[in-house]
């Protein structure tokens, strides 16, 4: 390979990083990295700085999808949350503490409120340390804009970060105990887990049947948990799976992938259960279990 093809490929990670955050979307930020690199090609040899080059075509790239996006979006069939991305399992204990929670499904939804210009600066300057002038440059704005867009973005998303900060080895410890649970069918261990105020939402994307809004209450969602032990017995297994981050849950159904299932906690149980139905979405994750079970 050339020094060009050399040179993205290095960078190719963080830009998938940066276009996924901003979408929410797997294979739309692998367009907006394809689409970055056809320009970085024809752009050659005219650049001085290769990262700052690239990061800035693929957040400019990225804003203009998601404003199309947001459109769609308000015209999409009940709840929309984020495509799960597969990563992979912290393999220490030192790995197990350093992992970000800025690519959680909570975070993700979170910046859903901002508008794409907030939250790509947002994102640039809290999670990926760029400094105010390159992303002024970016988005065409002076860098005191530019910083007041950042500081209303954070204090827009700051009432309702988590408030908890939970160890990722309790995490995953709760995870493996809700999976037991669900399998067995325990109606009590399931209640158990929950928070009393904990909240699930769904998103069949009009693909599958979902919940139109969220369901609130432990009891509530803990008998929609039991109803589905019960009604598919032994063709229903769960698995744990590293997803966004975070160890999460996926459900399959006489062998097919039906839900990827991600949690947040209030300290001691789950609060907030995001479950992923859309087909869709599930794509990437179903085509890697199946890969994995052939060898």
């Amino acid at each position: 390979m050339d020094d060009t093809t050399n040179t993205f490929n290095r960078l190719r990670p963080r830009l998938l990083k940066i276009a996924y955050r901003m979408l929410g979307a797997v294979a739309e930020a692998e367009d907006v990295v394809q689409d970055a690199w056809l320009r970085w090609h024809a752009a050659q040899p005219d650049v001085d700085n290769a990262e700052a080059w690239l990061v800035s075509v693929t957040t400019r790239l990225s804003i203009d999808r998601l404003r199309a996006a947001k459109i769609q979006r308000e015209y999409y069939s009940g709840i929309w949350l984020p495509e799960p991305q597969m990563t992979e399992p912290p393999a220490t204990p030192e790995q197990i503490n350093e992992r970000a929670d800025d690519v959680s499904m909570a975070f993700l939804i979170l910046l859903e409120r901002l508008t794409p210009e907030a939250r790509a600066a947002f994102l640039l300057h809290e999670v990926f340390d760029v400094d105010y002038g390159p992303i002024a440059d970016t988005l065409g704005k002076t860098q005191a804009a530019c910083r007041q867009l950042v500081s209303r973005a954070k204090a827009q998303l700051r009432d309702d970060r988590p408030r908890f900060t939970v160890p990722r080895a309790t995490h995953h410890r709760l995870m493996q105990t809700f999976a037991q649970v669900l399998e067995r069918g325990d109606l009590a261990g399931i209640h158990a887990l929950l928070a009393e105020d904990a909240m699930l939402m769904g998103d069949g994307g009009g693909r599958v049947s979902s919940f139109p809004k969220p369901m609130v209450g432990g009891r509530r969602i803990a008998q929609l948990f039991f109803a589905a032990t019960r009604r598919y017995k032994d063709e229903l297994h769960i698995e744990l799976a590293a997803l966004n981050g975070q160890w999460a849950l996926l459900r399959f159904i006489q062998g097919r992938l039906e839900s990827a299932q991600l949690f947040e906690l209030d300290g001691e149980r789950i609060a907030r259960i995001y479950v992923q139905r859309n087909p869709d979405k599930l794509a990437r994750i179903a085509a890697a279990y199946s890969d994995r079970q052939a060898y």
